[in-house]
């Protein structure tokens, strides 16, 4: 895919505290890439300096190949939907999404064909007449995308527009929106904090934290190759243990030698060690590999979360299978669900 925005080298100071550290990031037409982090990692940031709300304090944000850090929102390529949507209550919807239309002056007539277009691919072809205090959280939702999407952009910058929807409406948004993008074909840049939400849309994850790229990946490889300690624990869960790299495919840890998957690491090196807890499998004592004792169990819907106490540590297990506390285990793993990290310290 053709590059469409490039941050070469960005970096934000304010009040002397430095938010973003040299932000190296490609993005290319027709993506749909998610920021993702916690709360001040810097995505927020980012994506106000792509749309032109922020300046940086040093660096380049190309579109085209053209430097565009001094242009304003307005002559930008680019549309934003923030959380709140910012419609106007004193008029309805078809209003609201032909603003940015008639502020350019077009034909009513094509405003007219614009506005029922857009309406029809965000599923609301017949709230045209609406005030905007008759709808749902989800509708306004769709309306602020339609307003954003109607002065066709090549980009839409979308900052965590599902925080105020409920746990149903937000996951059927998720579907709607990834839809709409493949609709439109445009790029669709998302902020969010919600790893379930990244890793459900986007083509491309990038994980933030104290204003640095920890790691970009498609969402298979962020979860299930997760470059440091940060990264495995943010997106889903994980046991994370320290151990040696004995040598290519063979790892130490808990006082015991496992065959892996991995490779290239130093001989003797100190690594962290990811073990998903769906990737675990609890056995009877003598059929697995670490010994331990059940020692509570929660039910969480679609599986079990099971806490396993051994002479090292306690490990998550999350099993459809049913067991009782205090029940003395095994557990089981395959060399390919053992996954080896640079040791990058504590997060």
């Amino acid at each position: 895919m053709k590059k469409l925005i490039e941050l070469e080298n960005l970096t934000k100071e304010f009040n002397g505290q430095v938010v973003l550290k040299g932000i190296h990031l490609d993005i290319h037409e027709n993506e749909f890439m998610t920021l993702l982090g916690p709360s001040g990692c810097g995505k927020t940031t980012t994506l106000r300096i792509i749309g032109g709300f922020e300046e940086a304090s040093a660096g380049e944000v190309l579109f085209d190949g053209i430097d565009i850090s001094k242009l304003p929102p307005h002559k930008r390529e680019i549309n934003t939907v923030f959380q709140k949507y910012a419609l106007f209550p004193h008029m309805n919807v078809h209003d609201n999404i032909a603003f940015g239309l008639k502020i350019k002056k077009m034909d009513k007539s094509i405003i007219d064909q614009k506005v029922l277009k857009i309406l029809t691919l965000v599923g609301l072809e017949n709230y045209g007449n609406r005030h905007i205090s008759q709808l749902s959280g989800g509708q306004q939702q769709r309306v602020a995308i339609a307003r954003a999407l109607v002065n066709e952009p090549k980009v839409l910058l979308l900052d965590e527009p599902l925080g105020a929807l409920d746990l149903k409406l937000r996951k059927a948004m998720q579907v709607e929106l990834k839809n709409i993008q493949k609709e439109v074909g445009i790029t669709f840049i998302y902020v969010t904090h919600d790893q379930e939400e990244a890793l459900t849309m986007s083509d491309t994850i990038v994980v933030m934290n104290d204003g640095a790229i920890q790691q970009i990946g498609t969402p298979t490889d962020i979860y299930n190759e997760p470059e440091n300690r940060f990264v495995a624990k943010f997106i889903g869960e994980s046991n994370i243990v320290e151990g040696l790299f004995v040598k290519d495919f063979l790892v130490e840890f808990d006082g015991q030698q496992f065959v892996c998957v991995d490779k290239g690491f130093d001989e003797g090196q100190e690594v962290d060690i990811v073990l998903r807890p769906e990737d675990l499998d609890i056995v009877e004592v003598g059929q697995g590999k670490i010994e331990g004792v059940i020692s509570s169990i929660l039910f969480k819907g679609v599986h079990y979360e099971i806490m396993v106490e051994t002479s090292e540590r306690t490990y998550t297990v999350h099993t459809t299978d049913i067991n009782e506390i205090g029940k003395k285990v095994n557990l089981d793993f395959w060399p390919e669900d053992i996954h080896v990290m640079e040791k990058m310290g504590t997060y």
